[in-house]
Protein backbone atom coordinates (compact mmCIF):
# COMPACT_ATOMS: atom_id res chain seq x y z
CA UNK A 1 0.00 0.00 0.00
CA UNK A 2 1.50 3.51 -1.04
CA UNK A 3 2.43 5.21 1.82
CA UNK A 4 0.60 9.09 2.05
CA UNK A 5 3.13 11.72 1.75
CA UNK A 6 2.75 15.08 3.50
CA UNK A 7 3.16 18.31 0.86
CA UNK A 8 5.64 20.46 2.35
CA UNK A 9 4.33 23.26 4.80
CA UNK A 10 4.92 26.77 3.27
CA UNK A 11 8.39 28.14 4.01
CA UNK A 12 7.46 32.07 5.31
CA UNK A 13 5.18 32.55 7.29
CA UNK A 14 4.22 36.35 7.49
CA UNK A 15 1.67 36.72 10.62
CA UNK A 16 1.17 34.54 13.42
CA UNK A 17 -2.06 34.70 15.39
CA UNK A 18 -3.41 32.58 18.53
CA UNK A 19 -6.66 30.82 18.16
CA UNK A 20 -9.89 32.76 19.37
CA UNK A 21 -10.53 32.33 23.05
CA UNK A 22 -12.96 30.33 24.35
CA UNK A 23 -16.45 31.86 25.66
CA UNK A 24 -15.58 31.06 29.33
CA UNK A 25 -12.13 32.63 29.20
CA UNK A 26 -13.75 36.26 26.97
CA UNK A 27 -15.79 36.46 29.73
CA UNK A 28 -13.33 36.22 32.52
CA UNK A 29 -11.35 39.40 30.44
CA UNK A 30 -13.82 41.18 30.41
CA UNK A 31 -15.35 41.00 33.66
CA UNK A 32 -11.25 41.80 34.90
CA UNK A 33 -11.59 44.56 32.63
CA UNK A 34 -14.55 45.84 34.99
CA UNK A 35 -13.53 45.38 38.05
CA UNK A 36 -10.11 47.18 37.41
CA UNK A 37 -12.58 50.30 35.70
CA UNK A 38 -14.63 50.12 38.80
CA UNK A 39 -11.63 49.68 41.49
CA UNK A 40 -10.04 52.89 39.25
CA UNK A 41 -13.32 55.53 39.46
CA UNK A 42 -13.63 54.37 43.27
CA UNK A 43 -9.86 54.87 43.75
CA UNK A 44 -10.93 58.39 42.17
CA UNK A 45 -13.88 58.83 44.48
CA UNK A 46 -12.30 57.86 47.31
CA UNK A 47 -9.27 60.02 46.99
CA UNK A 48 -11.86 62.95 46.06
CA UNK A 49 -14.79 62.22 49.14
CA UNK A 50 -14.29 65.60 50.32
CA UNK A 51 -16.06 67.24 47.17
CA UNK A 52 -18.61 64.48 48.20
CA UNK A 53 -22.31 65.14 49.56
CA UNK A 54 -23.82 62.78 52.03
CA UNK A 55 -27.57 63.98 52.42
CA UNK A 56 -28.64 61.11 54.71
CA UNK A 57 -25.71 61.41 57.59
CA UNK A 58 -23.32 64.15 56.23
CA UNK A 59 -20.22 62.08 56.36
CA UNK A 60 -18.56 60.10 53.54
CA UNK A 61 -17.53 56.86 54.65
CA UNK A 62 -15.66 54.01 52.32
CA UNK A 63 -18.99 52.36 51.95
CA UNK A 64 -20.39 55.29 50.81
CA UNK A 65 -18.16 55.87 48.02
CA UNK A 66 -18.24 52.25 47.16
CA UNK A 67 -22.23 52.38 47.00
CA UNK A 68 -22.00 55.90 45.09
CA UNK A 69 -19.40 54.32 42.51
CA UNK A 70 -21.31 51.64 41.66
CA UNK A 71 -24.47 53.35 41.54
CA UNK A 72 -22.76 56.42 39.35
CA UNK A 73 -21.43 53.61 37.00
CA UNK A 74 -25.07 51.87 36.64
CA UNK A 75 -26.83 55.03 35.91
CA UNK A 76 -29.31 54.66 38.49
CA UNK A 77 -28.51 57.89 40.60
CA UNK A 78 -30.57 57.83 43.87
CA UNK A 79 -29.48 61.79 45.01
CA UNK A 80 -28.57 60.88 48.42
CA UNK A 81 -24.27 61.14 47.50
CA UNK A 82 -23.86 64.22 45.04
CA UNK A 83 -20.76 66.10 44.37
CA UNK A 84 -20.56 69.27 45.23
CA UNK A 85 -16.48 70.48 44.34
CA UNK A 86 -16.10 71.58 41.29
CA UNK A 87 -13.51 69.11 40.93
CA UNK A 88 -16.07 66.52 41.95
CA UNK A 89 -18.45 67.39 39.38
CA UNK A 90 -15.13 67.52 36.30
CA UNK A 91 -14.16 64.43 37.51
CA UNK A 92 -17.59 62.74 37.21
CA UNK A 93 -18.27 64.97 33.93
CA UNK A 94 -14.60 63.91 32.19
CA UNK A 95 -13.61 60.51 33.84
CA UNK A 96 -16.94 58.63 35.27
CA UNK A 97 -19.21 59.31 32.08
CA UNK A 98 -16.88 57.99 29.75
CA UNK A 99 -15.62 54.72 31.82
CA UNK A 100 -19.96 54.69 32.47
CA UNK A 101 -20.29 54.55 28.88
CA UNK A 102 -17.28 52.23 28.10
CA UNK A 103 -18.48 49.29 30.56
CA UNK A 104 -22.58 49.87 28.87
CA UNK A 105 -20.57 48.58 25.44
CA UNK A 106 -18.92 45.77 27.67
CA UNK A 107 -22.05 44.75 28.69
CA UNK A 108 -24.04 44.90 25.57
CA UNK A 109 -21.40 43.62 23.38
CA UNK A 110 -21.15 40.45 25.58
CA UNK A 111 -24.84 39.70 25.46
CA UNK A 112 -24.56 39.92 21.84
CA UNK A 113 -21.80 38.14 21.24
CA UNK A 114 -22.68 35.21 23.43
CA UNK A 115 -26.64 35.40 22.92
CA UNK A 116 -27.86 37.28 20.45
CA UNK A 117 -25.68 36.82 17.82
CA UNK A 118 -25.80 32.61 18.26
CA UNK A 119 -29.92 33.14 17.78
CA UNK A 120 -29.23 35.22 14.84
CA UNK A 121 -26.48 32.83 13.96
CA UNK A 122 -28.85 29.66 14.28
CA UNK A 123 -31.73 31.68 12.26
CA UNK A 124 -29.78 32.00 9.39
CA UNK A 125 -28.56 28.82 9.70
CA UNK A 126 -32.19 27.32 9.32
CA UNK A 127 -32.42 29.86 6.26
CA UNK A 128 -29.25 27.80 4.78
CA UNK A 129 -30.52 24.23 5.77
CA UNK A 130 -34.08 24.73 4.19
CA UNK A 131 -32.90 26.20 0.79
CA UNK A 132 -29.92 23.82 0.08
CA UNK A 133 -30.54 20.84 -2.34
CA UNK A 134 -28.07 19.58 -5.03
CA UNK A 135 -26.16 22.56 -4.28
CA UNK A 136 -22.11 22.32 -4.87
CA UNK A 137 -19.75 22.32 -1.82
CA UNK A 138 -16.23 23.79 -2.08
CA UNK A 139 -13.78 22.91 0.25
CA UNK A 140 -11.12 25.09 0.26
CA UNK A 141 -11.09 28.86 -1.51
CA UNK A 142 -7.61 29.15 -2.61
CA UNK A 143 -6.74 29.77 -6.96
CA UNK A 144 -8.07 26.53 -7.51
CA UNK A 145 -11.23 26.60 -5.91
CA UNK A 146 -11.91 30.39 -6.66
CA UNK A 147 -11.64 29.32 -10.48
CA UNK A 148 -13.96 26.35 -9.90
CA UNK A 149 -16.47 28.53 -8.33
CA UNK A 150 -16.54 30.92 -10.66
CA UNK A 151 -16.52 28.32 -13.98
CA UNK A 152 -19.45 26.60 -11.84
CA UNK A 153 -21.58 29.70 -11.40
CA UNK A 154 -20.64 30.24 -15.43
CA UNK A 155 -21.76 27.01 -16.26
CA UNK A 156 -24.94 27.96 -14.79
CA UNK A 157 -25.13 27.14 -10.84
CA UNK A 158 -26.62 30.03 -9.56
CA UNK A 159 -24.26 31.33 -6.76
CA UNK A 160 -26.80 30.55 -3.80
CA UNK A 161 -25.90 27.34 -4.63
CA UNK A 162 -22.19 27.35 -4.28
CA UNK A 163 -21.37 26.94 -0.73
CA UNK A 164 -17.75 27.59 0.11
CA UNK A 165 -15.52 25.83 3.32
CA UNK A 166 -12.38 27.17 4.40
CA UNK A 167 -10.67 27.41 7.72
CA UNK A 168 -9.07 30.97 6.34
CA UNK A 169 -11.61 34.03 7.26
CA UNK A 170 -10.17 36.24 5.00
CA UNK A 171 -10.99 33.39 2.08
CA UNK A 172 -14.42 33.05 3.70
CA UNK A 173 -14.96 36.39 3.36
CA UNK A 174 -13.83 37.01 0.03
CA UNK A 175 -15.97 34.07 -0.77
CA UNK A 176 -19.13 35.83 0.25
CA UNK A 177 -18.02 39.18 -1.73
CA UNK A 178 -18.23 36.97 -4.62
CA UNK A 179 -22.03 35.79 -3.83
CA UNK A 180 -21.19 32.45 -2.69
CA UNK A 181 -22.34 30.99 0.48
CA UNK A 182 -19.17 31.24 3.25
CA UNK A 183 -19.08 28.89 5.79
CA UNK A 184 -15.54 29.80 8.20
CA UNK A 185 -14.36 26.40 9.68
CA UNK A 186 -12.64 23.05 9.11
CA UNK A 187 -13.73 21.13 6.35
CA UNK A 188 -12.36 17.71 7.66
CA UNK A 189 -15.05 18.25 10.55
CA UNK A 190 -18.15 16.39 10.25
CA UNK A 191 -19.65 19.47 12.12
CA UNK A 192 -19.14 22.01 9.11
CA UNK A 193 -20.01 19.90 6.53
CA UNK A 194 -23.27 19.05 8.07
CA UNK A 195 -23.87 22.80 8.27
CA UNK A 196 -23.19 22.67 4.40
CA UNK A 197 -25.88 20.50 3.79
CA UNK A 198 -23.15 18.06 2.47
CA UNK A 199 -26.07 15.36 3.00
CA UNK A 200 -28.04 16.88 0.12
CA UNK A 201 -25.17 18.16 -1.58
CA UNK A 202 -25.20 17.25 -5.48
CA UNK A 203 -21.10 17.88 -6.15
CA UNK A 204 -18.70 18.28 -3.76
CA UNK A 205 -15.12 19.93 -5.03
CA UNK A 206 -11.82 19.12 -2.09
CA UNK A 207 -9.07 21.63 -2.80
CA UNK A 208 -7.12 22.08 0.23
CA UNK A 209 -3.31 21.87 -1.07
CA UNK A 210 -2.45 18.71 1.29
CA UNK A 211 -3.15 15.28 0.47
CA UNK A 212 -3.42 14.27 3.94
CA UNK A 213 -6.12 16.56 4.78
CA UNK A 214 -7.69 16.21 1.64
CA UNK A 215 -8.25 12.10 2.33
CA UNK A 216 -9.24 12.66 5.76
CA UNK A 217 -12.64 15.46 4.15
CA UNK A 218 -13.15 13.32 1.11
CA UNK A 219 -13.82 10.11 3.64
CA UNK A 220 -15.60 12.47 6.16
CA UNK A 221 -18.00 13.77 2.72
CA UNK A 222 -18.54 10.04 1.83
CA UNK A 223 -19.57 8.92 5.13
CA UNK A 224 -21.87 11.62 5.15
CA UNK A 225 -23.19 11.60 2.17
CA UNK A 226 -22.65 8.26 0.03
CA UNK A 227 -24.04 9.44 -3.35
CA UNK A 228 -22.31 12.40 -3.82
CA UNK A 229 -19.97 13.09 -6.60
CA UNK A 230 -16.70 14.36 -5.16
CA UNK A 231 -13.69 15.67 -7.18
CA UNK A 232 -10.62 16.26 -5.64
CA UNK A 233 -7.01 17.61 -6.17
CA UNK A 234 -3.83 15.85 -5.70
CA UNK A 235 -0.76 17.10 -5.46
CA UNK A 236 1.88 13.94 -5.12
CA UNK A 237 1.23 10.89 -8.15
CA UNK A 238 1.34 8.36 -5.15
CA UNK A 239 -1.48 9.89 -2.96
CA UNK A 240 -3.86 9.67 -5.94
CA UNK A 241 -4.46 5.50 -5.34
CA UNK A 242 -5.54 6.62 -1.76
CA UNK A 243 -7.71 9.61 -2.69
CA UNK A 244 -9.79 7.64 -5.04
CA UNK A 245 -9.97 4.60 -2.11
CA UNK A 246 -10.92 7.14 0.36
CA UNK A 247 -14.37 8.18 -1.83
CA UNK A 248 -13.17 10.46 -4.44
CA UNK A 249 -15.36 10.03 -7.70
CA UNK A 250 -12.59 11.63 -9.58
CA UNK A 251 -9.13 13.26 -9.03
CA UNK A 252 -7.42 16.09 -10.68
CA UNK A 253 -3.49 16.59 -10.26
CA UNK A 254 -2.85 20.51 -11.07
CA UNK A 255 1.00 19.85 -11.34
CA UNK A 256 0.50 17.43 -14.12
CA UNK A 257 -2.10 19.08 -15.59
CA UNK A 258 0.71 21.74 -16.09
CA UNK A 259 3.49 20.03 -16.90
CA UNK A 260 1.24 18.57 -19.88
CA UNK A 261 0.20 21.53 -21.21
CA UNK A 262 3.69 23.25 -21.14
CA UNK A 263 5.54 19.91 -22.66
CA UNK A 264 2.86 20.33 -25.46
CA UNK A 265 3.72 24.05 -26.05
CA UNK A 266 7.56 23.60 -26.59
CA UNK A 267 6.30 21.53 -30.03
CA UNK A 268 3.09 23.26 -30.84
CA UNK A 269 1.72 26.55 -30.92
CA UNK A 270 -2.22 26.47 -30.48
CA UNK A 271 -2.42 23.04 -28.48
CA UNK A 272 -2.72 24.86 -25.38
CA UNK A 273 -4.47 27.71 -26.14
CA UNK A 274 -7.45 25.32 -27.43
CA UNK A 275 -7.56 22.82 -24.22
CA UNK A 276 -7.93 25.83 -22.42
CA UNK A 277 -10.48 27.40 -24.56
CA UNK A 278 -12.67 24.24 -24.17
CA UNK A 279 -12.33 24.54 -20.47
CA UNK A 280 -13.28 27.85 -19.83
CA UNK A 281 -16.84 28.52 -19.92
CA UNK A 282 -16.05 31.90 -21.91
CA UNK A 283 -14.22 30.17 -24.72
CA UNK A 284 -15.45 29.47 -28.33
CA UNK A 285 -16.00 26.17 -28.15
CA UNK A 286 -17.19 24.08 -24.98
CA UNK A 287 -16.00 19.94 -23.93
CA UNK A 288 -19.03 18.27 -22.59
CA UNK A 289 -20.53 15.17 -21.75
CA UNK A 290 -24.42 14.02 -22.61
CA UNK A 291 -25.93 10.76 -23.49
CA UNK A 292 -27.09 10.10 -26.80
CA UNK A 293 -30.19 10.88 -28.01
CA UNK A 294 -32.22 8.16 -29.98
CA UNK A 295 -31.95 9.70 -33.57
CA UNK A 296 -28.13 9.55 -32.93
CA UNK A 297 -28.32 5.93 -32.16
CA UNK A 298 -26.83 3.71 -34.84
CA UNK A 299 -25.07 6.33 -36.60
CA UNK A 300 -21.25 6.68 -36.55
CA UNK A 301 -19.51 8.88 -33.54
CA UNK A 302 -18.55 10.60 -37.02
CA UNK A 303 -22.09 11.28 -38.85
CA UNK A 304 -23.23 12.89 -35.64
CA UNK A 305 -24.31 16.71 -36.35
CA UNK A 306 -24.90 18.38 -33.61
CA UNK A 307 -21.03 18.78 -32.57
CA UNK A 308 -17.29 16.85 -32.98
CA UNK A 309 -18.27 13.30 -30.77
CA UNK A 310 -14.51 12.69 -29.98
CA UNK A 311 -14.77 9.50 -27.52
CA UNK A 312 -18.15 7.66 -26.02
CA UNK A 313 -18.15 5.75 -22.76
CA UNK A 314 -20.33 1.83 -22.78
CA UNK A 315 -20.91 0.60 -19.82
CA UNK A 316 -17.77 2.66 -18.51
CA UNK A 317 -15.71 1.52 -21.37
CA UNK A 318 -14.06 4.00 -23.64
CA UNK A 319 -14.31 3.69 -27.23
CA UNK A 320 -12.83 6.30 -29.76
CA UNK A 321 -14.00 7.57 -32.85
CA UNK A 322 -11.38 5.34 -34.57
CA UNK A 323 -12.61 2.30 -33.25
CA UNK A 324 -14.63 1.06 -36.38
CA UNK A 325 -17.63 -0.87 -35.63
CA UNK A 326 -17.27 -0.24 -32.44
CA UNK A 327 -17.76 3.56 -32.87
CA UNK A 328 -21.56 3.32 -33.58
CA UNK A 329 -23.60 4.67 -31.58
CA UNK A 330 -25.57 2.67 -29.20
CA UNK A 331 -28.61 3.45 -26.80
CA UNK A 332 -27.29 4.89 -23.09
CA UNK A 333 -24.12 5.39 -24.74
CA UNK A 334 -22.17 8.72 -22.76
CA UNK A 335 -21.08 11.18 -25.67
CA UNK A 336 -17.94 13.27 -25.24
CA UNK A 337 -19.14 16.48 -27.50
CA UNK A 338 -16.95 19.11 -28.87
CA UNK A 339 -19.34 21.87 -29.67
CA UNK A 340 -19.45 25.76 -30.38
CA UNK A 341 -20.67 27.99 -26.94
CA UNK A 342 -22.68 30.20 -29.37
CA UNK A 343 -24.03 28.09 -32.21
CA UNK A 344 -25.25 30.57 -35.35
Amino acid sequence: MAKLRKSPPPRHRVLYTKAPVSAERMLINRALLVLSLIGLVMTFMWLDRAGLKDNIDGHVSFSDVVYFTMITISTVGYGDIVPVSDRARIIDALFVTPVRVFVLFIFFGTAYQLVFQKIWEGIRMSRLRDRLDGHVVICGYGQSGTVAAKEIEAKGTPAEKIVVIDISEECVRNAAEAGYTGLHGDPTQERILRDARIESAGAAIVSLGRDDTTVLAVLTIRHLNPQVRIIATVWEDENAKLVRQAGASATVMPSQVNGYLLAESVTNRHTADYVLDMLNSGGRVTFGERIARPEEVGKSMKDVDDGLVVRLYRHGEPVGFWDKERSIIRSGDLLLVIEPTNPA
